[in-house]
């Protein structure tokens, strides 16, 4: 029987992240979007006791587009969800994906000392730990 290799979520997370102000319009932050693939925006905290938020293209897809709302006047707050479950970046990522299923998550901001240093997603997990670059 082979050894599986422990693949840790810090070696295939994606460390381009998007942090974005929650009182933001959902424009404002659509224009601001540095990374093409994006498809989630974490939103940062307000001051040190605050938690992360996240809103996914999708939540706007179907609080904002879908229900036919302006998006220059809808702010982030109201189409994001917080607090937001945080990822260790030591994490094997078989936990992480059981994680994600048992709370129906896709994507998750990695969170190393209360900062964010990437985003994790079940195609990371996949794509990136079954099959890595380097076997």
């Amino acid at each position: 029987m082979t050894e599986r290799r422990l693949v840790r979520v810090r070696e295939v997370m994606k460390t381009e992240v998007d942090i974005i102000d929650g009182m933001m319009t959902v424009k404002e932050a659509l224009t601001t979007m540095k990374h093409i693939e994006t498809k989630a925006l974490i939103v940062n905290k307000r001051h040190h006791n605050d938690e992360y938020g996240i809103v996914l293209i999708s939540d706007i897809a179907k609080q904002v587009l879908a229900t036919d709302r302006a998006p220059e006047r809808v702010n982030v707050y109201e189409v994001m969800s917080k607090p937001v479950i945080t990822i260790d970046p030591e994490m094997d990522i078989r936990y992480c994906a059981r994680l994600f299923e048992r709370f129906g998550l896709s994507r998750a901001p990695v969170v190393e000392n209360r900062k964010v240093i990437g985003i994790i997603s079940f195609t990371d997990m996949v794509l990136r730990g079954l099959f890595p670059h380097d076997a």
